[in-house]
């Protein structure tokens, strides 16, 4: 069975900082395009880091500076470090690996 789970979410502070991590099952990848994106209450969703063919990769402009996509592919897992975190960053945070999508942790970034 092919699964994408999504983990590391929780509640953090402004300023602090969460790594989030896509575990793949079920199937190998290794260049396909990855991307994590992420969605809060009544907004739309959102792209937040995007890794093509392996290696280019784009960051929303709100997140550039504050978060890094990478890949394992011994581990067949997507990451996403996330650091000086903000209250706007808070969501609940999907990851895709090709045409899989995971099922997504929530973030919260509160006081």
């Amino acid at each position: 069975e092919v699964q994408l789970q999504a983990s590391g979410g929780g509640l953090v502070q402004p300023g602090g900082s969460l790594t989030l991590s896509c575990s793949a099952s079920g199937f190998a990848f290794r260049n396909e395009e990855m991307n994590w994106c992420r969605q809060a209450p009544g907004k739309d969703r959102e792209l937040v880091a995007s890794m093509i063919g392996g290696g280019h990769i784009d960051y929303a402009a709100s997140v550039k500076g504050r978060f890094t996509i990478s890949r394992s592919v011994a581990e067949n897992a997507l990451s996403l470090q996330m650091n000086s975190l903000k209250p706007e960053d808070t969501g609940r945070y999907y990851c895709r690996i090709g045409q899989y999508w995971g099922q997504g942790t929530q973030v919260t970034v509160s006081s």
